[in-house]
């Protein structure tokens, strides 16, 4: 059986009975340790779990996904990930390998950022798309994320954004010398975020958010040390929320009393806070 199990959001504790069982018992476990990351090291989960867990980084989950499903025909195999397993980031393409394979799929799931982000106070149920955001470069910086955005915005629904983490990557000179050398680990910010975000609608200049629109930043969701600050775009693009991992929420029109009256007790400002929202915000849900 090829077991895919949830970890949580944040710390070695986080995982379900269920799933602790099933890793304590299987032949081999391995880390999905690419998409996200959990906020202790290795190290620490190997010691609440009792064995040692093999870390599988992008190459090995998108070329050496036969490696890790040998054996699974005639014993436990588990692929731990952060999160849920098919929350955020989905592994539907390990599954099918297994499956052609003729190895049996179990999925333990746990809580992921689309559900644990209700954390800000915004109701679940008022979230459009989620996008993700990713590292701009001097000559690469994608708004396809803005589409999916717009589309929110024009139904007055919230938007999560998801941010880029960079584990594992080669420069661009590195890999095309081919030299295994990896840069170090980046996890992007709120900040960056906002930043990022402005930038684009400066360069679409389609009006589907500006300064002065309201957004959620949440930094390490579901751990002891959890952040959550709101405020204009603008007010967040300057804003200091600490170590990873950060996700933003731009609020939907729709924002109902109660959410508004929860976010506004983590407002960078309260009365700039208020003001913004008295212009484009507040309906029944």
């Amino acid at each position: 059986m090829l077991y895919l199990v949830g970890l949580g959001l944040a710390d070695e504790t986080d995982i379900t009975v269920r799933g602790l069982e099933i890793v304590k018992r299987a032949e081999r476990v391995y880390l999905e340790a690419y998409t996200s990351i959990l906020l202790v090291d290795k190290e620490k989960l190997e010691a609440f779990h009792g064995r040692s867990v093999i870390e599988a980084d992008r190459e090995l989950v998108e070329t050496g996904s036969n490696d890790i499903l040998a054996g699974g025909d005639k014993a436990d195999i588990v692929f731990l990930v952060v999160g849920d397993p098919f929350g955020a980031t989905t592994h539907t393409d390990l599954v099918l390998r297994a499956r052609e394979l003729g190895i049996e799929t179990r999925v333990v799931p746990n809580a992921s950022i689309m559900s644990g982000i209700g954390c800000t106070g915004l109701q679940l149920y008022n979230f459009g798309q989620t996008v993700s955001m990713v590292f701009f470069t001097e000559t690469w910086k994608p708004s396809s994320y803005y589409d999916r955005v717009r589309e929110n915005v024009q139904t007055g629904l919230h938007t999560l954004v998801l941010l880029d983490i960079k584990v594992k990557e080669q420069s661009l000179e590195n890999m095309a010398r081919g030299r295994r050398i990896f840069e170090p680990p980046r996890y992007m910010t709120v900040a960056q975020c906002a930043a990022q975000m402005l930038e684009t609608e400066e360069e679409r200049k389609e009006g589907v958010y500006g300064p002065d629109s309201l957004a959620v930043g949440a930094a390490r969701v579901g751990a002891a040390n959890q952040k959550l600050v709101s405020g204009t775009l603008k007010e967040l693009s300057t804003v200091e929320m600490g170590a990873p991992l950060h996700s933003l929420v731009l609020l939907g029109r729709r924002t109902h009393d109660l959410e508004r009256d929860y976010i506004r007790e983590y407002a960078v400002n309260k009365e700039t806070f208020d003001a913004s929202y008295v212009k484009g915000y507040g309906a029944s849900l």
